[in-house]
């Protein structure tokens, strides 16, 4: 019966080599990090797509989960949420998913789209921005003015992924308000990251100059001149000379010359997006841009696959990682807090408002006006992208986006998220019933 006394020794040993292996090797908390986000994010990702929710709302809701067990007296995963490694690749997740933003963005489309979709999304930029920035002023007043700025850039943009998957689901694609939605969301979000650098700039500025709490308005004009220009510029000259990278990559008859050519076009177009002061997510959309334009594909005969379904693995990689550690930063505290509460609840009536208000930019007659602002309601990723970016800048040491206020963008984002499939199928399916 020796066996019996040697088993536990010899499990033991096991057990104690595994740990320190684990203590010992700095990237052994990474890789354990990474289990757990990965797992959560499709575990979550499965339980909202089986109620008919949006995936990234399971991945939220996820992270939300994992970042407070501490709350039940489970804190053996504090560490992912200061990891820098974790959040450098959940940085890189932001980038590629702007990227494939672009990718699904039809720069001939943009660049010829419609009176009505134009309208409604510069309406759908005005109104939210307004909104958001009264709102924050009036339940934050003692706040700075670049926060009530930053809350009304947070409202600004429309989540094109959510709205389009529940047109599709509904086949419902062909219609004028599906088409009108669509377009209006695509220039949103344009108009949304030039707003987010803007933003971003002025707020870096004021650090540099040593403001406490005011606008210079030449600034403004200055950063706007320098987004909008790195914009236009990027898509100018990229599409003229992307051609000639791609050609010169598909000579090389390499298996993988595709993607990554694009992805070192994307990190490249972020860099410099960096480099100007803008944040790095409008390169990624700009690279998009480009390389959606181009026509480029036809080059490498070589190529198994699109690029689509190439960068598919590479970004459910990394994409998930964001949105479960954005769920990790928020502490469920709040949620019993009256102010985030209260916050949140305002920040969701001037969400819903600001879009509705949109549809009045739609120009042509017997259209469904109430779908149309239903549709530009979902704030999803491109909320959450500019709460995180928030998060992370400060004005005199104090953060723009402190924890109260994430909370309640996150509950903002998490509702308008939501509400918006089943009150859209609704409105679209109600006059064919």
């Amino acid at each position: 019966m020796r066996y019996q006394k040697v088993i536990p020794v010899v499990v033991g040993l096991g057990i104690s080599s595994v740990a320190f292996a684990a203590g010992g090797d700095p990237i052994a908390p990474i890789i354990l990090g990474l289990i757990v986000l990965l797992l959560g994010a499709r575990v979550g990702a499965y339980l909202c797509s089986f109620i008919g929710q949006p995936a990234v709302l399971g991945e939220l809701i996820a992270g939300m989960i994992l970042g407070n067990l501490a709350l039940i007296g489970f804190d053996g995963l504090e560490f992912i949420k200061t990891s820098e490694t974790l959040q450098m690749m959940a940085s890189i997740g932001v980038i590629l998913l702007l990227f494939e933003v672009g990718l699904e963005s039809d720069l001939k489309e943009l660049m010829q789209v419609g009176a009505s979709s134009l309208l409604v999304a510069v309406v759908g930029v005005i109104a939210p921005f307004f909104l958001g920035w009264v709102t924050s002023y009036w339940l934050m007043p003692d706040k700075s003015v670049f926060v009530h700025a930053f809350v009304g850039a947070t409202l600004c943009a429309t989540s094109v992924g959510i709205t389009a998957r529940v047109l599709k689901d509904l086949h419902k694609m062909h219609l004028q308000e599906s088409k009108i939605i669509l377009g209006a969301a695509v220039v949103d979000d344009v108009l949304g990251l030039i707003i987010l650098a803007v933003v971003s700039g002025i707020i870096s500025s004021s650090n540099l100059s040593g403001g406490e709490g005011t606008i210079d308005f030449a600034s403004v004009g200055w950063i706007s001149f320098k987004a909008i220009g790195f914009l236009l510029g990027a898509l100018v000259i990229g599409l003229r000379l992307a051609p000639y990278l791609f050609r010169f990559g598909a000579k090389l008859k390499q298996e993988g010359m595709l993607l990554t050519l694009s992805l070192c076009l994307c990190f490249l177009l972020s860099y410099l997006a960096d480099m100007v002061g803008l944040a790095p997510i409008v390169g990624a959309f700009a690279a998009g841009l480009i390389i959606d334009g181009t026509g480029f594909e036809k080059f490498f005969d070589i190529e198994p696959h699109p690029l689509d379904d190439s960068l598919l693995p590479v970004s459910r990689f990394f994409s998930p990682l964001f949105f479960v550690s954005m769920g990790m930063k928020v502490d469920l505290m709040t949620f019993i807090n009256v102010e985030a509460l209260g916050l949140a609840a305002a920040l969701i009536i001037a969400a819903i408002l600001g879009k509705q208000v949109c549809s009045v930019g739609a120009l042509e007659k017997g259209l469904n006006r109430m779908s149309i602002g239903l549709g530009m309601i979902p704030r999803g990723e491109v909320g959450l992208i500019f709460a995180a970016i928030g998060s992370s800048l400060m004005v005199g040491g104090v953060k723009i986006v402190d924890e109260t206020l994430f909370s309640a963008i996150v509950i903002m984002v998490m509702v308008t998220t939501m509400i918006t499939p089943p009150l859209l199928k609704w409105s679209l399916t109600r006059n064919s019933e």
